[in-house]
C-alpha cells in the first residue's frame, strides 16, 4: 500500500482547519456569553453612590419605627404565587393606609424580575398575586410607601417550589 507524501500544502491546510475550528468555537462561546449576560446590578454606580447616605438614613428611620412586618409567599401548582404582608407598629397595632408593593427578583437574571401589586385586604394585611412564577430561588423585595415616601424596605431570599 502506497502512502501519499506529506506536502507543504497539506500541512498548511491542516493548520488552517485547526485554527479555524479553534476560532469558530471561541466566537460561538463569546456570542453565547454576551447574549446571556444579565447586565449590571445598577444602571449607574455613580448615582447609587450618591444615594447611599439617603439609604442609610432611611434604614435608621425604619429601625426607629420598630415595625413588625411579616411576609408569606406561596407558589401554587398552576405557577401563580400569592404574597401576603402583615404590618404592625411597635405597639402591635395593625398599620393601615400604606401602599405596599413587592417584587420577585431573580438573583442571577434581572430580566426575569416580576412585580407584585399588593392591595389592602384587611386592616394591616396586604395581598397580591404574581402570575407565571418559575420555581427556584428569588429575592423577595417589599416596599411600603406612606404619602409618597418610602417608609419600609425589606429584601429576603426565598425558595419557591
Amino acid at each position: 500500500m502506497a502512502t501519499k507524501p506529506l506536502t507543504g500544502t497539506k500541512v498548511f491546510l491542516m493548520l488552517v482547519a485547526f485554527f479555524g475550528v479553534v476560532i469558530g468555537v471561541n466566537v460561538t462561546m463569546m456570542k453565547l456569553a454576551i447574549a446571556t449576560l444579565p447586565g449590571t446590578d445598577v444602571d449607574s454606580p455613580y448615582a447609587a453612590g450618591l444615594a447611599y447616605d439617603r439609604e442609610i438614613s432611611a434604614a435608621q428611620d425604619q429601625a426607629a419605627r420598630k415595625w413588625k412586618v411579616n411576609a408569606h409567599i406561596e407558589r401554587r401548582a398552576d405557577g401563580n404565587a400569592v404574597l401576603q404582608v402583615e404590618a404592625r407598629d411597635a405597639a402591635g397595632q395593625p398599620v393601615s393606609g400604606l401602599k405596599f408593593g413587592g417584587r420577585l427578583e431573580r438573583p442571577t437574571d434581572k430580566r426575569a424580575d416580576l412585580a407584585v401589586e399588593l392591595a389592602e385586604a384587611g386592616v394591616g394585611i396586604y395581598r397580591g398575586n404574581a402570575a407565571s412564577v418559575a420555581p427556584g430561588q428569588w429575592d423577595l423585595v417589599i416596599e411600603g410607601d406612606a404619602k409618597g415616601e418610602r417608609v419600609f424596605l425589606s429584601r429576603n431570599r426565598v425558595i419557591l417550589n
